[in-house]
């Protein structure tokens, strides 16, 4: 019911277009088609076939390769700030100090009992030389000097026991002041002065300007068309092409959450445009194929299926307007993909289509 009143209406406007053309030129319509219609002028346009690109757009996540995450690798309490963040440092350079005191004294006591046994290993060593003099003129006996050596001998080990000791917990006490691992620009600081940290807890980053990686997860049915060095685009919200990159790794596990494949392309951000841990569009290209386009302004859609008129001759001579299903595919700038419904070479009617009805004669008109 709803297409015959769409006819009917369509009919009524194609009516009164055409009665408006014959008051105007005072002429009456000498074309005997379509039942006495005149043939109505309209502008065509030959469809082409062109190379579309098979590709799928997925949401991607941007991650820096020149980005660190300072954490903590002892627990404390913060006592000194050094660096703002959005501030520039040099690797090395100081950020943050943990409370060191309970590790100063640890140091501190450590290299006390290694003073002491110092004190210990020099006695032993006189005690074993003056037991060698004394066995080479036979005062004491071979026990005697035995004894003597394994004194100095476990005095020598505990000594460099302690050494060690001191050793790893000077390094330790270093862990107490945070350094930049690498030269950037500090990010958020979400801790203050006064707060404990963890070895979990994330004290900043240190960022350099430079390349990024789209994280881009792509379903499983895909994975067997994944390759290296396939062509990828990342996009903008309104579809322009930021940058044309390749597939540089692909996962060889599936994610077990979401059965997708981890796919990583690397993205030259010269100008910062973008920003790390960045949600956006990326496209990757499986191929490109052959399809005709048509301008979109000549489409139309009633009940969720896309139309558009082609001029078709006929044996008598003269053109008719025969409207076409279409299967859409991509949206090439102002034109449609076309995957079925029309063929190259075929005249696609660009103008007047809201006047035209299946079977109307036209006139074509580059």
């Amino acid at each position: 019911m709803e297409n015959k009143i769409q006819q009917i209406v369509m009919n009524s406007l194609l009516c009164l277009a055409l009665a408006a053309t014959v008051a105007c030129s005072g002429k009456q319509s000498q074309n005997p088609q379509a039942a006495g219609m005149q043939a109505m002028p309209v502008k065509v346009m030959e469809a082409k076939a062109m190379p579309v690109n098979d590709a799928s757009e997925y949401v991607a996540t941007l991650k820096s390769r020149d980005s660190a995450v300072i954490m903590p690798q002892v627990d404390g309490q913060i006592t000194q700030i050094f660096v703002h963040s959005g501030e520039n440092v040099s690797a090395g350079t100081a950020l943050m100090e943990i409370d060191p005191l309970k590790q100063q004294a640890t140091v501190k006591s450590l290299e006390s009992a290694r003073t002491a046994q110092q004190a210990t290993l020099s006695w032993t060593k006189q005690q074993y030389e003056r037991a060698q003099g004394l066995a080479a003129a036979g005062v004491v006996s071979k026990q005697d000097l035995d004894q003597a050596k394994a004194a100095m001998d476990a005095a020598h080990a505990q000594m460099d026991a302690l050494d060690a000791q001191v050793r790893e917990q000077e390094v330790q006490l270093h862990y107490y002041k945070v350094v930049a691992p690498r030269g950037g620009i500090v990010g958020d600081i979400p801790v203050r002065v006064g707060d404990r940290v963890t070895s979990q807890t994330q004290l900043t980053t240190v960022d350099q300007p430079g390349s990024l990686e789209a994280y881009v997860y792509v379903p499983v049915e895909r994975s067997a068309q994944l390759k290296m060095n396939l062509p990828a685009q990342i996009l903008d919200s309104t579809g322009k092409v930021l940058s044309d990159t390749r597939v540089s790794f692909i996962s060889p596990q599936v994610d077990s959450t979401t059965q997708t494949v981890l796919v990583k392309a690397r993205i030259a951000n010269a100008n910062d445009a973008l920003r790390q841990s960045q949600f956006i569009r990326a496209r990757l290209v499986w191929g490109t194929r052959q399809s005709p386009e048509v301008p979109i302004l000549a489409v139309t859609r009633l009940a969720g299926q896309y139309f558009a008129f082609v001029a078709e001759p006929q044996n008598g001579g003269g053109f008719v307007a025969k409207q076409k299903p279409l299967t859409i595919g991509e949206t090439v700038g102002n034109n449609y993909e076309v995957r079925d419904g029309i063929k190259p070479g075929d005249k696609i009617i660009v103008s007047g289509t809201q006047f035209l009805l299946d079977g109307a004669p036209v006139i074509p008109m580059s």
